[in-house]
């Protein structure tokens, strides 16, 4: 049984967090990520991330980098390039997260690599785009919250602006980048000719502001941080305190709230004048929270969950360990596992894809330049010596 990617090969040129996570969602999917590491500054630097690093490696590494071959090359000496221009010819595509000002320097664009290989499809992933003035800045997920305004709509009013406690905006772009990537090798298949893919992290961060941009855009709407990280809009959909930790309901449909009345023995509430409605909940937002709020505090979380759960979404708020310890989890096989030489048995999470008639496996990340040898012998017909030389010269 194959793979949806298999058969396709993809030279990586990237590091940290939203470029590795882009190509292993396409390793995942079967495509063959060789992933270039320039051996002049220890490759990846996401080996010494910590806190569970080791020389070389780490934890935080492993979890970017699954399912890929590595190999060491300097693109900035001449015969690095030559390399690199040869497994071109026998790749489909080129991926990079490097700064937007990069890109064509290195030529790692189309307009230079389609002389070496006119179906080659070139990706790049930075934080500004490769055009405009902010095209040399380098760009993190943090940087993008701030910048686009998630952050002033992120945490209680009462605390300053905060962050998600993930790298949303980072793994959003990754996986723009892998859908942009997969479009145009579909293109490439059809017409022999390829082309560039460009994703920058401000335009997925921009991309994803949907229904509050246009709102804002066309109305002046202002968002604002609300108690109990609550929607802008719809209510009740918020975080409540139950008798002894907090849920989050999302009443998303008038049914939803008809049956949060009923569970909550007050059938009555959800015919109230001032509750009836979404348009009267936003309105009288204050009195419909309480109202819910003050119920809520009479059962546990779990008392809770009893009630509600298959009528009205909601979700118990956990911490990291209870949310991976979920058995829901392992029964959509999300906890994976891989074989590490110093860090034993590693379990990670999965990837999102669920392919029929598809088996995958779970291989530990590489370690710097791995699959240098095999690469070049292999794909390019290098011999033993040849490699020898190139490494006492550094190129590899």
């Amino acid at each position: 049984m194959s793979l949806l990617l298999e058969g396709v090969r993809i030279l990586a040129i990237s590091q940290f967090g939203a470029g590795p996570f882009a190509s292993m969602m396409l390793a995942e999917l079967g495509a063959e990520i060789i992933k270039i590491e320039d051996p002049s500054v220890g490759g990846d630097v996401s080996r010494s991330v910590p806190p569970y690093n080791l020389e070389g490696d780490s934890l935080y590494f492993q979890s970017f980098n699954r399912n890929k071959k590595s190999i060491t090359l300097n693109l900035k000496s001449s015969e690095g390039q030559q390399i690199f221009h040869r497994l071109v010819k026998v790749s489909h595509a080129v991926f990079n997260n490097l700064r937007g000002d990069q890109v064509a320097k290195l030529g790692l664009d189309y307009a230079a690599l389609q002389k070496v290989n006119p179906r080659i499809v070139c990706c790049s992933l930075s934080g500004f785009g490769t055009t405009g003035e902010r095209a040399s800045e380098p760009g993190y997920d943090y940087l993008m919250q701030a910048f686009t305004g998630y952050m002033s709509m992120t945490g209680d009013p009462s605390a300053p602006p905060a962050t998600c406690g993930v790298s949303v905006i980072d793994h959003a772009a990754g996986f723009a980048a892998a859908l942009g990537l997969v479009a145009a090798l579909y293109s490439a298949e059809k017409t022999g000719v390829g082309r560039n893919v460009e994703v920058s992290l401000i335009d997925t961060a921009v991309s994803m502001l949907t229904y509050l941009a246009i709102w804002n855009l066309n109305k002046g709407f202002k968002p604002v941080r609300r108690p109990g990280s609550a929607h802008q809009t719809l209510v009740p959909v918020q975080t409540f305190q139950t008798q002894d930790s907090h849920i989050v309901l999302f009443c998303a449909k008038e049914k939803f709230w008809q049956e949060l009345c009923v569970a909550m023995g007050v059938p009555r509430m959800a015919t109230d004048e001032r509750f009836k409605n979404f348009p009267a909940r936003h309105e009288n937002r204050e009195a419909t929270v309480a109202a819910v709020q003050n119920i809520l505090l009479t059962k546990t979380t779990s008392e809770w969950l009893q009630l509600l759960r298959g009528k009205v979404p909601c979700a118990p708020v956990n911490d990291l360990a209870q949310a991976l310890s979920d058995p829901f989890l392992q029964e959509r096989e999300m906890i994976v596992e891989t074989q590490h030489p110093v860090f034993g048995k590693v379990k990670q999470v999965g990837g999102p894809f669920k392919v029929s008639e598809a088996e995958v496996c779970h291989h530990r990340a590489p370690t710097m330049g791995e699959h240098t040898a095999q690469v070049l012998k292999d794909y390019l017909g290098y011999d033993e010596q040849q490699i020898e030389a190139l490494s006492k010269k550094r190129i590899v």
